[in-house]
């Protein structure tokens, strides 16, 4: 029995190692579910798809769409022509799509056109800001899915609210968390750790992606001079996305303590968050991470789709005002920071307990 798990870009790929850790035991077991692996190719850099497929275990896609780059649009239509094609050749039984990304909203549309059943890993998150690209894909996606694997209870009480019934809402846990789990004693140094002189707890982590961050040089150069001024001298390592290095390039006069890298991989990025001092981030994922490991974590946006981080892990919601770093980086210094605890389910089992539903969901007699 097929069933086909959708990967397009490096958020997806931590998410699906351990689904596909569980299905293969289940299947060495003697369990019917076999899988196909997708890879749509909406990340195609080596930096950002496979040192993570080498690294996190994740065996060679089964097919690559190859879609390369371009706009939303450009990018849905193509993955949605590509999968619309795979399936019309060698259907499967159903299309598993995980977290939030283009790859997963065009692969869902495309699937359920071809009357193939959707799963959502991640389902029912909602940050409630339509201008990110990441919103509007949740909801396309959840609109259109049968079965939702869910992180929290959060989830579950969107799903609620927005009419799903119960026997379709599977609360599983978080395979991020799963994948962190699985490799803490494997986290690694990356090249530049005794270059740059780092030591635990005396440098920060930066990530900045978001458009209404990084767009503009005017907003970026704002954020960038308030963590100079409040990380009080210390290394910040800033490991830097693609879409901000094009306006990084337009910046001069950068702080001579903000250190630019590369992209890291798994193994090495997770080394430079667990032993950072805080992390500075605007992404959603990583606030997930800094949970478990508990390290404090500081979000420069207005909304999070992740709010379990806030009210029960070590996470902060600053907004994405400069001059609200400040304090916070303050409470930080005085040891002033909450501690945080790890939510319900994030045990490292999220993968078998998905596999577990989809033989329900599928009519496996188990």
């Amino acid at each position: 029995m097929l069933i086909d798990i959708i990967a397009g870009a490096r958020p997806n790929f931590m998410k699906i190692a351990p689904i596909i850790r569980a299905l293969q035991a289940r299947a060495a077991a003697g369990g019917p579910l076999r899988y196909r692996l997708v890879h749509t190719g909406q990340h195609y850099d080596a930096r950002l798809s496979g040192d993570f497929f080498v690294q996190l275990g994740i065996p060679a896609p089964d097919v690559n769409l190859e879609v390369g780059s371009g706009t939303q649009a450009e990018q849905t239509a193509a993955i949605m022509i590509g999968y619309e094609r795979l399936l019309l050749a060698a259907p499967s039984r159903l299309c598993l799509v995980v977290g939030d990304v283009t790859s997963t909203m065009a692969c869902a549309i495309a699937a359920q056109k071809l009357c193939v059943p959707v799963a959502h890993v991640e389902g029912g998150i909602r940050s409630g800001d339509w201008t990110m690209p990441e919103e509007i894909n949740r909801m396309v996606t959840d609109a259109i899915t049968n079965w939702f694997f869910t992180t929290s209870a959060f989830a579950n009480a969107n799903l609620r609210k927005a009419g799903v019934g119960e026997e379709r809402i599977f609360f599983v846990g978080n395979t991020m968390i799963d994948s962190l789990l699985a490799n803490l004693d494997r986290l690694q140094p990356p090249s530049f750790w005794d270059a740059l002189g780092l030591q635990p707890g005396a440098y920060f982590v930066v990530t900045l992606h978001r458009p209404a961050n990084v767009d503009g040089t005017g907003s970026l150069a704002r954020l960038l001079a308030a963590i100079g001024a409040g990380t009080r001298g210390l290394p910040v390592i800033f490991p830097v996305h693609p879409r901000t290095a094009k306006t990084l390039r337009e910046l001069a006069d950068l702080l001579a303590h903000l250190h630019l890298v590369e992209p890291q991989p798994y193994l090495e990025f997770n080394y430079l968050v667990k032993h950072a001092k805080a992390v500075i981030t605007d992404s959603g994922g990583i606030t997930e991470e800094t949970t478990v490991m508990g390290v404090p974590c500081m979000t420069l946006r207005d909304s999070t789709e992740r709010p379990e981080t806030v009210s029960i892990g070590t996470n902060a919601l600053i907004g994405t005002d400069p001059a609200k770093l400040a304090p916070a980086l303050d409470r930080l210094f005085a040891g002033d920071w909450q501690r945080g605890a790890i939510p319900e389910l994030w045990d490292g089992r999220a993968g078998e307990r998905i596999v577990v539903g989809l033989e329900r969901v599928l009519g496996v007699r188990v």
